[in-house]
């Protein structure tokens, strides 16, 4: 291969394997080259990074007990127990960054050794985490997929990676040639963790890094992650006033205050209007059932350990708070005989759901324990399968660009094998149904292999935000298999009983994590539309204040959500106060807007107020802007791009 090529090469896939560039070449082999900045070859360093911080820990820390470090979506960590019970502490994070920077200049090379299962507990006999590792997996196939990052998957064979003779690392690899290939990484905080996820093993301390192909790209990430935290939704929530966690409720339980009501109430209303434009029809459920309605589903078999503990109610019955709104919806369907004229029947709820989540994935709105969930369960006949999936696609679609994410690619889940229900046939039957519906909108399409339900595969559609973070949002799963455990039938046009097919989706995935996206994605400044306040009118002296309440009534009149904030205090502060509440419009009134029926418009992100603006004049254009689901912004791009044109 060429020099340029061979100097970014990290690593090879060797026949379907990933391998180190050192492997000996079978004859025939179809090999490619894993470069540095490609998605595969940025593991690759960032294993390899973790492999180095486990060496500097040891070298600073004799006697550390090292777990595992994986690499993760943008970076890598490492689990560590020291001796004696002493902790890191933020300020460790230099001193182990300059060992890790030592040991890189050293240029050491990744070596790479098999080992007996005997051999690989001896090497190991002080690090008892590896231990754990090496006795598991040799005998357990799923732990062997658990542990894959530090295990070969032949269960006789243990597989090592030696820098130097005092640091051995367990590990599948494969590795960069050696630690000078590495170096633009960054530490970036320490926390806790159990080990192998488990509340009742030692708990350990995890150090979080980041690495990358270059000093640009690091430093282009960190930028990233400076913005991201600016917008960080629970920051917004709090500088706002939306939402709370109180501790007296309990972990990822959010209670939503009044301007975020207002705000979670216009998304929904909004949705409840499309959604009967479309031709669904609204239901309610109850937040408890009897276990026997989720042991029918499978939901006690396949999700148990996302549901909350049963309760016990009636003497020998126990309830389950529901973590899901499908099988209220199927018996909606299924408490009178259908007919082929009722379907499609198109079935919506704002359904709240609760699942157990650990207490150290909780976080904010994006990840809770009591959820709502803009879901639909659509029941339709094989022959109108295809036209609703394009239907219920196009749906989302077109209502997630309403609330201003327009970037998206979908991604397919396929089978999970060993979990999924039902036939082969009807799972590739429904999956390539899927695959239809989503090649035909036109956008990437991304595959992920053994994602789906355990009733059936499903598009998730992905949308990218304004700093250029994809998330997961609307969800569309086909069922062939529900139906059938709940034997639902309708009467066909020939008088035979059928059953139905089974389209589950959720259109923003939950309010609250769809509510936390859109604070990120606008950093607080959300369109006009969904704005509480939308403008307010500040009056200069107190003797304009009859004058302001005008202007607020003729905003109120035409459906604008306007406020007055009176001369109590200096002008310069009140605007201020406003500008940090990101109000769309700020209106300022002096003698010569009472005399004239004019305001002084400060709209958001603009540099300077526009003078003499005729109220009637104000007002459409605002109403102007809120039908067509803009903001400001996107109100004056527009002016400018026109003017240019």
């Amino acid at each position: 291969i060429g020099k340029r090529l061979a100097a970014a090469a990290v690593a090879a896939v060797v026949d379907g394997a990933e391998v180190d560039l050192d492997t000996v070449l079978p004859d025939g082999a179809e090999v490619a080259v894993v470069t540095a900045d490609s998605d595969a070859g940025r593991t690759v360093l960032r294993h390899s990074t973790a492999h180095v911080l486990a060496q500097a820990v040891v070298d600073l820390w004799p006697g550390a007990q090292y777990a595992i470090g994986p690499a993760i979506a943008d970076g890598f960590y490492y689990d560590f127990s020291l001796p004696g019970g002493a902790t890191f502490s933020d300020d460790d994070l230099e001193q182990i960054t300059t060992k890790m920077r030592a040991i890189m200049a050293e240029d050491q090379p990744f070596v790479r050794q098999e080992h007996a299962i005997d051999e690989g507990l001896a090497l190991f006999a002080e690090q008892p985490f590896k231990r754990e590792i090496i006795t598991g997996v040799a005998g357990d196939s799923a732990l062997q997929a658990e542990a894959s990052a530090d295990f070969v998957p032949d269960a006789a064979v243990v597989t090592t990676y030696r820098n130097t003779d005092s640091f051995v690392d367990l590990c599948r690899g494969p590795h960069v040639p050696s630690t000078g290939r590495l170096g633009h990484f960054a530490l970036q905080r320490v926390a806790g963790a159990y080990w192998r996820g488990d509340e009742k093993r030692p708990q350990l301390q995890r150090i979080y890094g980041t690495a990358w192909e270059s000093d640009k790209a690091l430093a282009e990430y960190l930028t990233r992650l400076e913005e991201a935290e600016r917008r960080d939704h629970r920051r917004i929530g709090a500088e706002l006033d939306l939402f709370s966690f109180p501790s007296e409720i309990g972990s990822g339980l959010a209670v939503f205050h009044p301007k975020g009501a207002a705000i979670r109430r216009l998304m929904e209303d909004y949705s409840r209007q499309r959604h009967e434009a479309g031709g669904y029809q609204f239901v309610y459920s109850p937040h408890i059932t009897k276990a026997d309605l989720f042991e029918i589903s499978g939901h006690l078999q396949s999700f148990a350990e996302g549901m909350f503990p049963p309760i016990e109610i009636d003497e020998g019955q126990s309830y389950y708070l529901k973590p899901m709104n499908c099988p209220m919806h199927i018996l909606i369907f299924r408490s009178r005989q259908r007919s082929y004229r009722e379907l499609p029947m198109r079935l919506f709820e704002f359904g709240t759901v609760y699942r157990y989540e650990k207490s150290g994935v909780v976080h904010g709105l994006t990840r809770v324990r009591g959820l709502t969930m803009d879901d639909s369960h659509i029941f339709c006949t094989r022959d109108q399968m295809a036209g609703e999936l394009d239907s219920v696609l196009t749906f989302v679609l077109d209502v997630l660009r309403d609330f201003g994410l327009d970037d998206f690619y979908l991604e397919l889940s396929t089978r999970p094998e060993g979990k999924a229900v039902g036939s082969d046939e009807d799972w590739h039957d429904a999956t390539e149904a899927l695959r239809a519906a989503a090649q035909d909108k036109g956008l990437e399409l991304v595959m992920d292999e053994g994602g789906g339900a355990f009733y059936g595969p499903k598009i998730s559609v992905q949308a990218r935000d304004a700093i250029g973070r994809y998330w997961q949002v609307s969800t569309i799963q086909l069922d062939y298999n529900l139906p059938a455990r709940f034997g639902l039938e309708f009467i066909g046009a020939d008088n035979g009983r059928h059953q139905p097919v089974m389209i589950h989706r959720a259109l923003f995935g939950s309010v609250e994590r769809f509510f936390a996206i859109l604070l990120e994605h606008y950093a607080g400044a959300l369109p006009t539309w969904l704005m509480p306040v939308q403008v307010v009118v500040l009056p200069v002296r107190d003797d304009h204040n009859a004058y302001a309440e005008t202007v607020a009534d003729s905003c109120r009149k035409a459906g604008v959500r306007a406020t007055v904030d009176i001369a109590d205090e200096p002008l310069g502060a009140r605007i201020r106060r406003w500008k940090m509440e990101k109000v769309p419009y700020i209106l300022v009134v002096g003698d010569d807007d009472a005399n004239s029926s004019t305001v002084g418009v400060n709209a958001r992100g603009s540099e300077r107020p526009d003078r003499g603006v005729g109220v009637d004049a104000f007002v459409a254009a605002v109403v102007a802007e809120v039908e067509s689901k803009g903001s400001p912004e996107i109100r004056r791009d527009s002016a400018a791009g026109a003017a240019g044109r």
